[in-house]
């Protein structure tokens, strides 16, 4: 009897090898090669977070300080106001054109080519009153008033007012005279609305405009010199009958009234320095 030996069974491929062993034991590793190189990672340091953190903190507690002051000084200032308000109840100084007389006033047209010049004497009276009760005066500078006409078109002349100091419950007249410059000529666009005035029964429109600078005294606190422009409208003057005449002829004055213009600004900021001195004595 005769033994044979087992057929040793084929070797697989090399393909078929691989895929079997990767099946088996799962995806292939890849070696990485070493790259001399190749740059090296930047170490960083990690962050604090407490010191962060303190950071933002510092900067919301001086936020939160500074709006608060803000806040304080505000509300420090609105109590200041009142109680300066209501101790002493401050008003404006108020000014009033009473009076204006008119001793020449000629519009004649001699230039060929329509300019016409105006020959005018102009005297008004200006009453300014301090109405307030309390130890509150102003110290004007000396005025620079103008005479306008035919709503600014023409100027009819300018005067220089005195300056003067104006105590409380105090009434102060002031009179000046304005006469126009003959040579100055003015052309017929600006004059129509002069001569149709002057066709008018019921007399030519006026503007008086006076500027100076006024201080504010509230007992030993002086402030600084602050502008003040007064405008005064709805008055009337009436053309002199007799051109030769020197007898002055009244214009009305009834329905005039004027308005000041001042900034207040540095006024407001001095008396409330004032009442805060005021407050700290006591």
């Amino acid at each position: 009897m005769k033994v044979y030996p087992a057929a040793a069974k084929p070797a697989p491929p090399p393909g078929a090898a691989a895929t079997t062993t990767a099946t088996t034991n799962g995806p292939a590793k890849t070696t990485q090669l070493y790259n001399p190189n190749r740059p090296r990672p930047v170490y960083r340091p990690p962050q604090s977070r407490r010191r962060s953190c303190s950071c933002r903190r510092f900067c919301c507690l001086c936020f939160l300080y500074t709006l608060i002051t803000l806040l304080c000084l505000l509300l420090i200032a609105a109590i200041a106001a009142c109680i300066f308000y209501v101790f002493y109840h401050p008003k404006h100084p108020t000014f009033a054109v009473t009076s204006i007389r008119t001793t020449a006033f000629n519009l004649t047209t001699t230039d060929p080519a329509g300019f016409s010049r105006l020959a005018s004497h102009l005297d008004f009276t200006l009453t300014a009153k301090n109405p307030n009760k309390k130890n509150i005066v102003f110290v004007y500078d000396p005025f620079s008033a103008t005479v306008e006409l035919a709503g600014g078109n023409i100027d009819a002349g300018n005067a220089t007012l005195p300056g003067f100091t104006h105590v409380a419950r105090n009434t102060t007249i002031l009179r000046g005279t304005v006469i126009s410059d003959p040579t100055r000529n003015f052309d017929s666009d600006s004059v129509a609305p002069l001569r149709a005035d002057l066709a008018k029964k019921n007399g030519f429109p006026l503007t008086v405009e006076a500027n100076t600078m006024v201080q504010v005294q509230i007992g030993k606190l002086k402030t600084k010199r602050v502008g003040i422009r007064v405008t005064c409208s709805g008055i009337r003057g009436f053309q002199p009958k007799n051109a030769k005449s020197k007898t002055p002829t009244p214009g009305t004055t009834t329905n005039a009234k004027c308005k000041e213009y001042m900034n207040a600004k540095d006024i407001y900021n001095y008396c409330i320095h004032y009442v805060k001195l005021k407050l700290l004595i006591k």
